[in-house]
């Protein structure tokens, strides 16, 4: 901020300098000297510096060239491993439709008809009759599960209750 004042008062102050010369130089007669005299005093304090000489800008270095190269080195290493990627997602995808085709064409294989052995009738087949013995039947117990009568035969609505063969029917046989 202070800056900005400094040069606008110096550039206020060359603009004001230069005026006045040119206008003290028509009227009077008054030389250069005279006149910086008048205008800023005598002391030394009060007079301008020497003019600077134009100074050249110093070369610089943009860093824009360096992250150029090195994004381009990035892009390529990502697309890079993109490629990679994709070409082992292929490979696995070329494995497995290898397999399935196997897996069908074994399927295949298998599935062809064949004609089954013929029967010797000679030796006919006679069924044996199994020597387990036959499954008891048992009556089904139809009973009322109910927390209010623990061990009766009557359920709590007043229906007897079927317990096992030994009070209803005989086993078949």
């Amino acid at each position: 901020m202070e800056k900005t004042h400094t040069k606008s008062a110096l550039k206020f102050m060359k603009a004001s300098s230069q005026s006045a010369l040119s206008w003290s130089s028509t009227s009077r007669g008054m030389t250069k000297d005279e006149l910086k005299d008048r205008l800023f005093g005598k002391s030394k304090a009060s007079q301008k510096s020497p003019p600077r000489e134009n100074t050249k800008p110093q070369d610089f270095k943009l860093h824009t060239q360096e992250r150029a190269i090195k994004r381009a080195m990035f892009n390529y290493e990502v697309a890079t491993k993109l490629f990679v990627i994709e070409q082992q997602k292929k490979q696995a995808e070329r494995l497995q439709k290898m397999i399935e085709e196997e897996e069908v064409r074994l399927l295949r294989k298998e599935m062809i008809p064949r004609a089954q052995l013929m029967p010797f009738f000679d030796r006919p087949f006679f069924p044996q009759r199994s020597s387990r013995p036959l499954t008891v039947p048992r009556e089904p117990s139809f009973r009322m599960r109910s927390g209010k009568c623990g061990g009766c035969n009557i359920s709590c609505n007043g229906l007897y209750t079927f317990q096992g063969s030994h009070g209803g029917l005989n086993a078949i046989k």
